[in-house]
Parts: C-alpha cells; structure tokens; sequence
C-alpha cells in the first residue's frame, strides 16, 4: 500500500481524467509510475552498459593521453 500525496491542482486533472474516461484514479497513478520506472530503469542499463564499454575519464587525463597539456 501506497499513499501519495498530490498538489490539488493536480489532483483535480486526475479526478477529471478518471470521470471523463471511467477508469480509476489508482489506474493512472499506477500507469504513470509503470512508465516512470520503465524509462528510468532503461536509462540506467544504458549509462551502466555505456561506462562499462567507455569508462569516463576527467578533462585532465584526457589532455594527457593526446599530448593537449599546458
């Protein structure tokens, strides 16, 4: 169990969504959370996979491996 607690103004477009649509308020705070959580996780496994194959390296030791020192 979750309890959320949302900006009237916002409340207020959700209840007028789930009454124009007739699914519950729960319906769409669950979608939205789906939709958050999938995005961001696909975001992580990216940056993860793109550190592993290409781990950052400071603006430094990036002058020094191309001779760009002062």
């Amino acid at each position: 169990m979750l309890a959320v607690r949302l900006p009237e103004n916002l409340e207020q477009r959700l209840i007028v969504l789930a009454e124009k649509t007739g699914r519950s308020k729960s319906y769409y705070i669950r979608h939205a959370i789906q939709e958050f959580l999938d995005t961001e996780e696909d975001y992580l496994l990216a940056v993860n996979r793109l550190e592993k194959n290409n781990p950052r390296i400071s603006l430094e030791d990036l002058e020094k491996r191309f001779g760009m020192e002062d």
